[in-house]
């Protein structure tokens, strides 16, 4: 498992559009998903140390987020032959026992991901209203285990200055987690 960050926000960037089948058995647009103030996009799988350490808190802001007209989507990309984990019924599996308040999409062909020019689990990219990058950093402090109850939310606390504004912050702390598991080409 290698450890990766991502990189420095690239803001303005516009949001890449993407068709990709949900685990409700929809098929999911970036339009269907963007919310009034906002859309946050967010690389996850079922497999990750990083990712599992942080669910429940990726729920509780997608809640929370909901309220103030920011919609969140949750993409996996990774190559489930390599983690049987990552599975698409595992997807269904996890997506329900967490009750995710958010489309849970898988990008088969991993052309999403490059795309967006995601890199690890989890990567968040925070957009405004006119899909525009706004904000490319961590949940909160949290690692391979959840950090303590009351640290300050980065991305909640972006979020939220995104949808009353816009912009996100100029400062930026990068998320960290698991490489994106490639298809071998």
């Amino acid at each position: 498992m290698v450890s990766l960050q991502t990189p420095v926000c690239d803001f303005g960037r516009s949001a890449p559009n993407f068709n990709l089948q949900g685990v409700d058995g929809k098929t999911w647009t970036l339009d269907a998903c963007n919310g009034e103030k906002g859309l946050l996009v967010m690389f996850i799988c079922n497999h990750c140390p990083y990712v599992k350490s942080i669910r429940d808190r990726i729920v509780r802001d997608a809640r929370e987020l909901k309220v103030l007209g920011i919609n969140c989507v949750a993409i996996m990309s990774n190559d489930p032959a390599e983690y049987e984990e990552d599975s698409f019924e595992n997807m269904q599996r996890v997506a329900e026992a967490f009750d995710f308040p958010f489309p849970y999409l898988w990008d088969e062909s991993q052309e999403i991901a490059k795309s967006y020019g995601a890199v690890c689990t989890p990567d968040f990219f925070g957009y405004n209203a006119d899909l525009q990058l706004q904000y490319r950093g961590r949940l909160d402090e949290s690692r391979k285990d959840a950090a303590p109850e009351g640290v300050r939310r980065d991305l909640f606390e972006a979020m939220k200055l995104v949808s009353e504004t816009g912009a996100g912050p100029a400062d930026q702390i990068p998320s960290m987690g698991c490489s994106i598991k490639w298809l071998e080409s």
